[in-house]
């Protein structure tokens, strides 16, 4: 099993949620509003949130875990929907899960997902 941790621009959730309903096998994902920094850090950008003189850009934090077979297509959908040509558009990231453990039934591994 696989997790993906997407960050991508709030605009861009909807048209990467619709796109990945249609990767057959993925069972679910969560969804968070997040604010951090990357590598663009200009003091007159005026993008983002100023919290004690600190400017933050909004993201949606997108967290998926999946089976090993489900992860190219699941990143290749992200990164083609959430694209704009512009910089900043986010991140992947792709880390393995050791174990799943489904708190109502306490299945485990991937039938747990």
């Amino acid at each position: 099993m696989k997790e993906i941790k997407a960050y991508i621009k709030p605009h861009k959730l909807s048209q990467v949620v619709a796109a990945l309903h249609s990767v057959e096998g993925l069972t679910g994902m969560s969804v968070l509003d997040v604010r951090g920094f990357g590598r663009t850090r200009r003091e007159d950008s005026h993008r983002g949130i100023v919290e004690d003189g600190i400017e933050y850009v909004p993201h949606v934090k997108m967290e998926i875990v999946c089976r090993d077979e489900l992860v190219d297509q699941v990143v290749s959908v992200i990164q083609t929907n959430a694209h704009t040509s512009l910089r900043g558009d986010g991140k992947i990231y792709v880390s393995n899960v050791e174990e799943a453990v489904r708190i109502s039934t306490g299945e485990r591994g991937e039938v747990a997902v």
